[in-house]
């Protein structure tokens, strides 16, 4: 469901003259604008010496029990480079060494029956170490996975679909 489905009340004046206006809210009666614009987020491509990927499960919902790429959302004020170290240090217990830009999708994150507009951005990662591996956060579980024998039917979310199909058909090991 679309924020303007539950949006009608312009927060600056409170008059009900709020409306949608393709990609923002616009109140007719003060003028005031409010922006829909997609969230950053990050994702990791972490590979182990066997060149098996790492492979998330989900936690909680959207998708809960899902295969996932580990990552989340940018805070306010944050790089994606430093949103992908935390993120993985948070879910994984792991410290990236390096990293390098892969690829970005979009994606529509239906949380509490709410959509939310993301691009994802995403990074091949190394590790100092995957000694360390402990799951937390938003993780359940994690598999690794032959890059060309993931079955991307297991992958929960659109965007990280996109993004492992993307890396499959790139991958030379």
């Amino acid at each position: 469901m679309h924020l303007k489905e539950h949006i009608s009340y312009c927060p600056k004046c409170g008059a009900k003259t709020f409306s949608f206006d393709k990609k923002r809210f616009v109140c007719s009666s003060c003028q005031f604008d409010l922006y829909i614009n997609a969230s950053a987020a990050v994702a990791a491509l972490i590979l182990n010496d066997n060149g098996e990927l790492l492979l998330a499960r989900r936690k909680f919902d959207p998708m809960k029990g899902t295969l996932d790429l580990p990552g989340g959302f940018v805070d306010v004020h944050e790089t994606a480079e430093n949103a992908i170290k935390r993120e993985i240090k948070e879910e994984l217990n792991l410290t990236i060494t390096s990293l390098e830009y892969f690829c970005s999708f979009p994606n529509t994150y239906t949380f509490r029956e709410n959509d939310y507009y993301t691009l994802d951005l995403t990074f091949i990662c190394k590790v100092e170490s995957l000694d360390d591996l402990n799951v937390n956060d938003d993780v359940s579980a994690v598999e690794f996975i032959e890059v060309k024998k993931i079955d991307t039917t297991e992958i929960g979310l659109s965007s990280i679909k996109t993004i492992v199909s993307t890396f499959q058909k790139s991958y030379k090991n």
